[in-house]
């Protein structure tokens, strides 16, 4: 799998850009603040439909995009899989207002130049992005830990996706009833149904983050003993919020998950109405690492927490290979600064088994001859994209 061509208009820094790309390492260039983290963001936000830097779409929009008659950005990815072309695109049109920053934006998503809803277009451009922060898997609360698991699964697997939509939107709809019986303008009677539906929902949610984080947990422990010359492995554990007996496991039947989520609701329900809000359920669960039986979120220390997720990350690109039967677009974000010789290594062997890479790099002394005999070299400077004079391997 790889991108063939990029465009987009009023994305960020970018009024305007249109490159073509290859099947190769892309080695970008370019001081802070010229555009490379944006281009890398535009590319994940076609992957995943919601941008990994930031939860306000009004955010990508450049400010050159108000000189507009209609202010719009748009983001267009030409890319190949399975052997043949696909496209995927966003458009955001911002309503009349006269204040932009609460005006309305309506998105539309294409994928092969028919609408399509955002869900229908995740997973079809599949893409793993290293940043800096990552660390944030490692040390950051369960919130982020949770994104990075449901994003990794909605790539691979569509009813995942599907079934986490009808679960958050369930949740919403469940919380606002609970608050109504806590200001008694609703029976608990009425929680019946929507308790139905979050146990099937989120039996199933769960059931597949199992899955996954067994087989996430081995990679990942094997990708850590790599990363260390042996002398660490990681174990991934999922925590969730409801027990179904014994070690919460893969192997756990569901129908195991299911009686007992519908066991602890019920012991719960006063505590919600009371909160008014549904305070067990795969939106409150968490991944934790470990090392030796050490919690690195609360005893690891710093070199062994950016270890941790840069295990987690190549190990991500594993999984998604795996299950997809294609490598997906790997994006790094000046992530080669912050690893040593080892780390860095174990990065490069990744890199020359993809598909295509895109890097960016305020210094080029960072990688070594092999990827820079190798890598189409090029340089951005204020949303502007050129290749360097000195391109090797063309």
């Amino acid at each position: 799998m790889h991108i063939k061509h990029l465009s987009l208009t009023n994305f960020r820094n970018y009024a305007r850009l249109e490159i073509d790309l290859q099947a190769r390492v892309h080695l970008l260039q370019g001081l802070n603040a010229q555009g490379k983290t944006n281009l890398l963001e535009a590319i994940a936000y076609l992957s995943l439909t919601k941008s990994p830097l930031t939860s306000l779409d009004r955010q990508i929009m450049s400010w050159s995009a108000d000189q507009e008659v209609l202010p719009h950005t748009h983001a267009q990815a030409d890319f190949a899989r399975g052997g043949q072309d696909r496209t995927v695109e966003v458009t955001l049109m911002r309503a009349p207002s006269s204040d932009p920053d609460t005006a309305k934006l309506r998105k539309q998503y294409r994928l092969d130049g028919v609408p399509r809803r955002a869900m229908d277009t995740i997973g079809q451009l599949n893409t793993v992005l290293f940043l800096p922060q990552d660390i944030r898997l490692i040390d950051g609360s369960p919130s982020a830990r949770r994104r990075y698991l449901d994003a990794l699964l909605c790539q691979i697997d569509l009813i995942y996706c599907r079934t986490l939509s009808r679960y958050n939107r369930t949740i919403t709809q469940r919380n606002a009833l609970l608050k109504q019986i806590r200001e008694h303008s609703s029976h608990p009677s009425e929680l019946s149904y929507w308790d139905e539906q979050v146990i099937a929902l989120g039996s199933a949610l769960l059931k597949r983050r199992l899955t996954l984080v067994d087989a996430l947990g081995e990679r990942a422990g094997e990708m850590q003993s790599a990363l260390t010359n042996g002398q660490e492995r990681l174990q991934l554990c999922y925590t969730a919020s409801i027990d179904p007996g014994g070690d919460l496991a893969v192997t756990v039947e569901m129908d195991a998950i299911t009686k007992a989520y519908a066991d602890q609701m019920r012991v719960v329900r006063r505590e919600e109405i009371a909160r008014g809000m549904t305070v067990i359920g795969p939106h409150r669960d968490d991944m934790r690492c470990l090392v030796q039986d050490i919690d690195l979120t609360d005893y690891g220390s710093r070199g062994q927490q950016r270890t941790a997720a840069l295990a987690l990350k190549l190990s991500e690109v594993q999984i998604m290979e795996q299950e997809t039967g294609e490598k997906p677009v790997l994006l790094l974000d000046d992530v080669v600064s912050e690893l040593d010789r080892q780390r860095s290594h174990c990065l490069f062997d990744v890199i020359d088994q993809a598909d295509q890479v895109l890097i960016t790099t305020t210094d080029l002394h960072f990688y070594d001859d092999h990827i820079l005999d190798t890598s189409l070299l090029y340089e951005i400077e204020k949303g502007q994209i050129r290749p360097l004079a000195n391109v090797k391997g063309a």
